[in-house]
């Protein structure tokens, strides 16, 4: 086996089986909840698309940082859904269909949606606390951003990603996910590449607890029963 096979097999080797299996075995009912996300965001991005929806998808599914937080709160699990209007929609289809499927496989449909909240609410919060910081800061945001939708499923995506990356043992990729954000915001310092970072950051904290969690059950002679399939089990 060549060396860049040996690479592909020890960083992906775990994910590729488990995702294959499942797909075999279950093919669209593997993905319920990915499938039905992949079309709630066409749904959306159609209706803001059209003059009599773009106000109705504003009003239930878009967070400003302008706006009063508890609105924000509630309008933000619908977020994850609303695509960037200057953005093709079909790259956020994509990645939806991707990314929420191999962690919707690997995870379970309610753990892939809590870390995507997680992730989505972090960028969030995140704008509220730059903006009250000021451009000045190294963390800062401008006051303009306050007027700027947040970003959508890729806060999502991105996060989902660093953690499948770290869960299946796929370090490098979990890397390069991190390090190509780190770019986006050297390149092109905006609010979305800033809520990205924030998004990975909240992300690393649920992995740390998930590791020292499952640290505690190890030394207690309680570690968690492996799958049939013999892969690693789902660190709750």
């Amino acid at each position: 086996m060549s060396t860049p096979a040996r690479w592909a097999r020890a960083e992906w080797g775990l994910l590729y089986v488990t995702v294959r299996q499942a797909l075999r075995a279950r093919r669209r009912r593997a993905i319920p909840m990915t499938l039905g996300a992949v079309c709630l965001t066409a749904a959306l991005q159609f209706t803001q698309n059209q003059s009599w929806g773009y106000r109705f998808v504003q009003n239930i599914g878009s967070v400003r940082a302008e706006e009063p937080l508890w609105p924000a709160l509630l309008r933000t699990p619908l977020s994850l859904f609303v695509p960037a209007l200057d953005l093709p929609v079909w790259g956020a289809l994509a990645q939806i269909l991707i990314v929420f499927g191999i962690a919707e496989i690997c995870l379970g449909w309610w753990r892939t949606l809590v870390i995507a909240y997680v992730a989505t609410l972090a960028g969030t919060l995140y704008a509220r606390v730059g903006i009250a910081l000021g451009p000045h800061s190294p963390l800062g945001l401008p006051g303009s951003d306050a007027q700027v939708v947040d970003t959508g499923p890729s806060a999502a995506v991105v996060g989902l990603a660093v953690f499948l990356g770290w869960r299946y043992r796929a370090y490098v990729t979990a890397g390069v996910v991190i390090g190509a954000m780190v770019v986006e915001v050297l390149l092109k310092e905006n609010l979305a590449g800033k809520e990205h970072l924030a998004a990975i950051a909240a992300v690393l904290v649920v992995c740390a607890i998930s590791a020292l969690r499952h640290g505690r059950h190890r030394r207690s002679g309680r570690e968690p029963v492996s799958s049939s399939s013999g892969l690693p089990p789902i660190q709750s």
